[in-house]
C-alpha cells in the first residue's frame, strides 16, 4: 500500500461512524446497509484524490456519503419499482414497536431524500455551519428546514399514535 492508501483507510477508520449513520438512515436491510457502505467507500476513494482540504474531513464524508445515498435510494427504488403507497405501508408495519429509536426510525423512512440528509445531520448534532455547508444550502435555510421537519415528524408520530 502507498501513503495515499494508508491515509485514506485511516481516515475513515476515523469517520466510519459518519458513513454508518447515513447507512441506517437510508437503508432497512443488512444487506442494503452494506450495499451502501460499499458504494459510499468506492465513492469516497475516487473522490479522495480531489479533496483539497478546503473545508474538515468530516464536512467532505458528509457530503459525499449524503449524496450518493441518495443517488444509491434513487437507483434502488426504481429498480424495485417501488412506489409511495409501498414505502408508506412499511412504515405503517412498525406502528406497533414502542421504542422511540424504532419509532424515530420509521418517521424518517417517511421523509424525502433531502429531509434525511438533513435530520441525519441534525441527529448527529451537527452545528447549522456545517450542515450548511455540507448540504449547499444558507445557514437561516437549515433553520427553517429544521423546524419544518420538527413539525413534519411530529404529524407523522401523532398520525402513527392515533393508528393511522
Amino acid at each position: 500500500m502507498n501513503k495515499n492508501e494508508n491515509d485514506f483507510l485511516e481516515i475513515i477508520d476515523d469517520n466510519q461512524k459518519i458513513i454508518h449513520n447515513v447507512c441506517r438512515i437510508y437503508t432497512d436491510t443488512t444487506t442494503d446497509h452494506h450495499d451502501l457502505f460499499q458504494e459510499i467507500l468506492l465513492q469516497l476513494w475516487k473522490g479522495y484524490h480531489n479533496f483539497k482540504g478546503d473545508a474538515k474531513i468530516s464536512t467532505w464524508i458528509y457530503r459525499v456519503s449524503l449524496y450518493t445515498a441518495i443517488t444509491y435510494i434513487k437507483k434502488v427504488m426504481k429498480e424495485r419499482k417501488l412506489n409511495e403507497e409501498v414505502l408508506m405501508e412499511s412504515t405503517y408495519e412498525q406502528k406497533d414497536e414502542d421504542t422511540y429509536e424504532e419509532l424515530l426510525h420509521g418517521a424518517i423512512e417517511r421523509l424525502n431524500e433531502n429531509e434525511k440528509a438533513l435530520i441525519t445531520l441534525y441527529l448527529d448534532d451537527k452545528s447549522y455551519k456545517e450542515m450548511s455547508s455540507i448540504l449547499g444550502i444558507s445557514e437561516s435555510n437549515v433553520g427553517a428546514r429544521i423546524n419544518r421537519l420538527k413539525n413534519k415528524l411530529k404529524e407523522i408520530f401523532n398520525q402513527s399514535k392515533d393508528g393511522y
